[in-house]
């Protein structure tokens, strides 16, 4: 079931950025994940009717979909639901899809729940399970709109004395949505953890306040969306989409510097939020004052409610993150407090470099069955903290020696071929992006050919996993990203 539920929720999300709000809740809302294997994925839905709709006109949109996310050759099994009013026999019609051999894909979207009172779902938002009302954390999605992932909670948050007021404000601001400050504007460089407290706070009020509308949208999916209604004439339904929520919340504004339109556009969004007595959070890389070429009415705004820093983490806070995320590993590697402290007082940038230096050791020692000590730990790590001047690391960079060690062409990377070789090259080369980079999803899915940013979170996933299972893949992430840092 939960392979099911991984690929499933994948193919849900971006299948949502694709359709109307109509096509969305008719169709595809009520689909529901019941196995998989290496070869068939079987989706149950309620009716015939829905089947024949999905299996006839959106067929292809399907195809697509399952391709692009998962990277692996799939048999779609379309199942009637059996509840206490169906026939007993189910119906099961088979849809080729793409013949692929591995089905493995990251949690992107939660699995909908059709039988959930629909005055508690969001626009273009559902709910993974009926649990919201008993106060546990519901991972929620919005059409064409970053995924909400369930695991980003204030549970999970680490607090230590460079994030401890911005935590403080996001969770007074979930307790008491457009009560306490508004808008909670949120800075901080990549990688220390603005984007988290934006998405738990969107869990937390779906969980508590069930009936509330929220939408989580990065500033890059909210101006392509923009650029589309205009293109495709529908404004209206866009100012819809986006004003007609109970919390609104808002990662990376900074994008929408220099772009008059878009700011125009959502000058009008966030008045009609706030005067409506909703919640906006905001998050930036950096304060209202420093985003040049601001409206000045848009940064007096983001100015009114509470603008709050998050520093770099101290190594307390950074040893805790360290010992928080070995104890949620499934790899069964023990790592010894000195160990972590090792990690935590050479590996300073950010907790993204942080927890990917946790990551490779717990890969090494679950290759090699190997007990995990500073000395194997200085050895593995000996390319993060020998350099003091660390090299400018750009996309062109990452993909120039991706295409040297796998042999492929910077075209080939890039294009839509999905031949295994190359996919395998594709997908570590995603995975050094996200580590040694600030660029976001989104960002990294336009350097690989405007590739959707569920793709490339699929593939960080994916890598991740198969570096403590595979030891070609661990030498291969080893190798891409030792010769990106030295530049060689």
């Amino acid at each position: 079931m939960a392979d099911a539920t991984v690929l499933w929720e994948a193919c849900a999300a971006a299948i949502q950025s694709k359709v109307s709000d109509v096509v969305w809740q008719m169709t595809f809302s009520a689909a529901q994940p019941v196995t998989a294997d290496d070869q068939t994925l079987t989706v149950s839905v309620p009716s015939i009717v829905t089947l024949d709709r999905i299996e006839g006109r959106y067929h292809d949109l399907v195809h697509d979909t399952v391709s692009e996310v998962s990277d692996d050759q799939l048999t779609l099994n379309i199942v009637i639901r059996k509840d206490e009013f169906d026939d007993p026999d189910d119906l099961i019609i088979d849809l080729p899809l793409v013949d692929r051999s591995v089905v493995d894909a990251e949690a992107l979207a939660p699995a909908h729940q059709p039988n959930l009172d629909p005055r508690a779902l969001p626009v273009e938002t559902t709910t993974s399970s009926p649990l919201a009302s008993a106060g546990t954390t519901v991972p929620i999605t919005g059409s064409g709109d970053s995924s909400f992932a369930g695991r980003l909670t204030f549970e999970d948050f680490v607090i230590g004395s460079s994030n401890r007021f911005a935590h403080a404000a996001a969770q007074a601001v979930a307790e008491t949505p457009g009560r306490s400050y508004n808008p909670l504007f949120i800075y901080a460089e990549a990688g220390l953890g603005k984007t988290h407290l934006l998405q738990a706070v969107g869990n937390y009020v779906l969980a508590h306040y069930p009936t509330k509308q929220v939408r989580y949208v990065s500033s890059e999916t909210f101006m392509n969306r923009f650029v589309e209604a205009i293109r495709n004439k529908q404004l209206p339904e866009f100012k819809d989409r986006h004003r007609r929520n109970d919390v609104l919340l808002v990662d990376d504004i900074q994008f929408m510097e220099g772009k008059e339109g878009l700011q125009e556009e959502f000058f009008h969004t966030f008045n009609a939020i706030q005067q409506g007595g909703g919640q906006i959070v905001l998050t930036s890389d950096r304060p209202p004052d420093d985003i040049s070429t601001l409206e000045d009415r848009l940064r007096s705004r983001f100015k009114m409610g509470l603008v709050t820093h998050i520093q770099p983490p101290d190594v307390e806070t950074r040893l805790a993150i360290l010992r928080k995320k070995s104890e949620q590993g499934r790899s069964g590697v023990e790592i010894p407090d000195d160990v972590l402290f090792f990690i935590a007082e050479n590996i300073t940038e950010n907790i993204r470099e942080l927890e990917g230096a946790l990551t490779r050791i717990t890969a090494y020692c679950s290759l090699n069955q190997e007990v995990c000590t500073i000395d194997l730990a200085t050895t593995v790590l000996a390319d993060l903290i020998t350099s003091n001047a660390p090299l400018i690391i750009t996309p062109d960079l990452i993909l120039n020696h991706t295409s040297e060690i796998y042999g492929f062409s910077r075209e080939d990377l890039t294009g839509a071929s999905r031949r295994r070789p190359l996919v395998t090259a594709r997908q570590v080369s995603m995975y050094v992006f996200r580590e040694l980079t600030d660029l976001s999803y989104p960002a990294i899915g336009r350097e690989f050919g405007d590739r959707d940013h569920t793709t490339v979170i699929h593939a960080v996933e994916k890598i991740t996993r198969l570096m403590a299972e595979r030891r070609e893949i661990y030498d291969q992430v080893s190798t891409l990203t030792s010769n990106v840092r030295s530049g060689n």
